[in-house]
């Protein structure tokens, strides 16, 4: 007699054809790495050759003959026809062999006829490394019972004729009678009272593989894929992973608004979803030790595979147990040609509409066609952007039409995101009210090239595309090529250029947009006098007994953000750099700052750093770069310390930072002065004893040399960097730097904005010049061609090794 069942404990790999992609997955998993503490669910396959014994039996292999009749120009009628041949395979019932081997092992599973399982469909074309089939075929939960069970099984043999597993077949021409369907049974994780989520092992939008992203929501994990509520999400580095050093930087509490669950006391396998109470949107799925597990056992499986992988998992609510109920090959970058081929950039400006997480990189412009269902396919017309609440694997003929998503809900593993990434156009999740602000038929703009946040413009906007190809021909030797840096969330977006790293990382922007609240009033916070300030911030920090780590923490997730996405190549930290007008804005800020009547020469930078008005203040941003360095192994940080007036501030300085464990040269620690003052320059040999090199800063050192405001419009002709006697300072800087044995960079405006200032950077052997990212581009082309003008050698070890 033929036999129909295989436990997972004896099904590797090499068993596709037997029991399909999901199945043999969880088998290769289940015998290889249980031993290594990875928690697989208990359970078995119904094999392919169940499947061809139900065709044989209810005489049902002309299904596959009625697909000859399919549209494959428009799919007019792929609904229609998909729903007649699901609904002949639910007339036929299993034949007697299987349904008797099938019950058995059910039986053994749990030990009764009512253990409570999940039911898979496993395509023999399913969860390969070019084809992830994923969500084309269906799958049952929290069933319950014999007959329930040989329903939902029958149910997944029908579902290899769903209308996006016709259509994807067909775009990816592979023949449909050679793929055979096995179902997987599986012991239920009880994840409707728990969580459960999706891991990723890169980074989704760069394809960074040196990062980890684990998400997840309360109850079953179909409400990410459905992309019905916002998830948590937690990013991980994974050489922290190896060192089992602190290896989350970056977290972020999604709302999680609704749960989905079993619905007690219902028919087997219906679910229900309810509304997340209050506390538990707030309050993160998984704590710090088990989200380095699940990553921990990510890269046990990705190493296994030898591949990227994407991999869903669950915490049971009752035993508080994780596990690991899929992991299939990552699709999208594991086969990219090149990432970040284009770069996309808006050239006109429009009326904002909604914003959510941008997925992908593009730009694209088309009518906002609003649709509720797959249903109202009819009205889209290619090209066209839908807008709609969320999507499910049902859409995926529509959505390989259009030129654009937006939804109101999901995040950046919903099923929207990730088809979206397959199809290589953009997409804006999680807007929130996008289907009531967007008018049907109206032309907008969706731009997903600002950063991790996506944004919907009124209108067609204009917009350039530039080729990385063009400029990759364009590669400086000699030279350094950098980035200047405020906002985190461009950083896996700009990582991928071939840049050597990032120059200048304003510390500013990040204190300002994540941080908000000034640092002494966080060390200060018990002696507060505004009640008002005092309970803003006390909302802020909720959940922090130390105020101060509140600071430290979104700090340190801000800098290790960049620091992992640019991971080995240096990112130079600028510590903080307000003026007192500027620092005053932050919350608290006005209790902690005095009032200058020119606080662009007054109490800014290094004076600010080792004065008891900040000290303190200082001592927590070390604070942050010492965890991120030392907790989380991001080495690649260095240091710039700016506005240094005299070589003994810049001592005072260092002696601050050794008070708070960043001491130079310890676990590699290099520490650079901006040279932004005429001192710097004329004392450079005493500056480079202290300091490891130097970053010129031509915005201050211009403003100085030539005694101009820079901010003042009225002297705004005078104040040139292109000046001689700004030239002249910059050019014995650099001099100075090359007698001392230190390097020195440039990461002024000038090379961004002055046509031949990169050139001249080059003719007096800068070290390496950072840019804005608007003219990375066309920096790189003009260091290129001054090099090649000056046929300069190239330094040992090429662009991003020291000197």
């Amino acid at each position: 007699m033929e036999n129909y069942i295989m436990p997972f404990s004896a099904i590797r790999l090499s068993d596709i054809a037997a029991v399909g992609g999901k199945n043999a997955s969880l088998g290769e998993m289940t015998v290889t790495l249980s031993g290594k503490g990875i928690r697989v669910p208990e359970g078995f396959a119904l094999t392919t050759a169940a499947f061809h014994a139900f065709l044989d039996f209810n005489g049902l292999w002309d299904c596959f003959d009625q697909l000859q009749g399919l549209d494959r120009v428009d799919f007019k009628n792929l609904h229609q026809l998909g729903q007649d041949i699901r609904e002949r395979m639910l007339t036929g019932v299993l034949p007697p062999a299987v349904t008797g081997q099938l019950l058995k092992a059910y039986r053994d599973l749990g030990g009764n006829s009512a253990t409570a399982v999940a039911v898979r469909s496993s395509a023999t074309a399913e969860d390969l490394p070019a084809a992830s089939f994923a969500g084309q075929h269906e799958s049952f939960l929290h069933i319950s019972g014999e007959n329930a069970l040989l329903d939902a099984v029958c149910r997944c043999f029908a579902s290899l004729f769903t209308d996006r597993a016709i259509k994807y077949r067909e775009e990816r021409g592979i023949v449909h009678k050679t793929v055979a369907i096995s179902v997987g049974i599986q012991r239920m994780v009880d994840a409707g009272n728990g969580c459960s989520g999706v891991i990723f092992t890169l980074e989704p939008e760069s394809g960074n593989k040196e990062i980890i992203l684990v998400s997840g929501v309360w109850g079953l994990g179909e409400n990410i894929v459905q992309g019905t509520v916002e998830p948590d999400e937690f990013y991980l580095f994974k050489p922290a992973l190896y060192l089992n050093k602190k290896a989350i930087f970056q977290h972020k509490t999604g709302r999680k608004e609704t749960i989905l669950r079993y619905a007690p006391n219902a028919l087997p396998g219906e679910l229900e979803r309810i509304a997340t109470p209050v506390e538990l949107q707030a309050k993160p799925v998984l704590d710090e030790n088990e989200i380095q597990t699940l990553a921990t056992w990510s890269l046990e499986i990705e190493q296994h595979y030898k591949c990227p992988m994407d991999i869903e998992w669950a915490k049971d609510g009752q035993s508080g147990s994780l596990y690991i109920l899929q992991a299939r090959p990552e699709t999208v970058h594991t086969h990219a040609v090149a990432a970040d081929e284009v770069e996309y950039r808006l050239t006109g400006t429009g009326k904002l509409l909604v914003q959510g997480e941008a997925i992908g990189n593009r730009i694209a412009t088309g009518r906002a066609r609003l649709l509720k269902s797959p249903l109202e396919a009819g009205s889209l017309h290619p090209g066209d952007i839908i807008v709609t609440a969320n999507t499910t694997p049902d859409w995926d003929p529509l959505l390989k039409k259009a030129g654009g998503i937006v939804t109101d809900s999901g995040g950046r593993t919903s099923h929207a995101a990730i088809v979206a990434r397959e199809t290589g156009i953009p997409a804006v999740v999680g807007t929130g009210n996008a289907t009531t602000l967007i008018t049907d038929g109206s032309p907008i703009t969706i731009s997903c090239s600002e950063g991790k946040a996506g944004r919907v413009y009124a209108g067609t906007l204009p917009f350039e595309t530039i080729r990385r190809a063009e400029t990759l021909q364009h590669s400086p030797q000699h030279t350094k090529v950098m980035l200047i840096l405020s906002d985190p969330d461009q950083a896996f977006r700009l990582a991928v250029r071939p840049s050597d790293g990032v120059g200048l990382l304003r510390m500013e922007f990040i204190i300002t947009h994540t941080v908000k609240v000034h640092p002494m009033a966080l060390v200060r916070y018990d002696s507060l006098t505004d009640g008002n300030v005092k309970a803003a911030i006390a909302k802020m920090t909720e959940g922090y007994a130390d105020k101060t780590q509140y600071f430290v923490d979104r700090l340190a997730s801000g800098i290790a953000t960049v620091a992992a996405a640019f991971y080995p190549r240096e990112v130079i930290v600028r510590m903080s750099d307000f003026k007192t007008n500027e620092y005053a804005q932050l919350l608290g800020g006005q209790a902690f700052e005095p009032k200058e009547e020119n606080p662009m020469l007054g109490f800014r930078g290094a004076s600010r750093y080792y004065h008891p008005l900040y000290r303190e203040g200082f001592a927590l941003e070390c604070r942050a770069v010492k965890m991120v360095r030392d907790e989380m192994g991001l080495t690649n940080v260095k240091i710039m310390i700016p506005f240094c007036r005299t070589v003994n501030e810049g001592k005072k300085v260092m002696d601050v930072m050794r008070e708070s464990g960043l001491v130079r040269a310890v676990n590699g620690l290099e520490t650079y002065v901006m040279a932004e003052i005429p001192s710097n320059v004329v004392d450079a040999a005493r500056f480079a004893e202290i300091f490891d090199g130097f970053s010129i800063g031509s915005n201050d050192l211009t403003q100085l040399v030539l005694g101009v405001d820079r901010d003042s419009a009225i002297l705004s002709k005078v104040y040139s960097e292109d000046d001689h006697a700004c030239k002249y300072m910059v050019a014995e800087m650099i001099r100075h730097a090359h007698e001392a044995g230190v390097p020195v960079g440039f990461c002024g405006q000038a090379p961004s904005d002055l046509p031949d200032y990169a050139a001249f950077l080059v003719a007096n052997g800068i070290t390496g010049i950072s840019f804005t990212p608007d003219a990375f581009y066309t920096g790189r082309k003009k260091v290129y061609e001054a090099e090649l003008k000056l046929k300069l050698p190239a330094f040992a070890g090429g662009p991003g090794k020291a000197r």
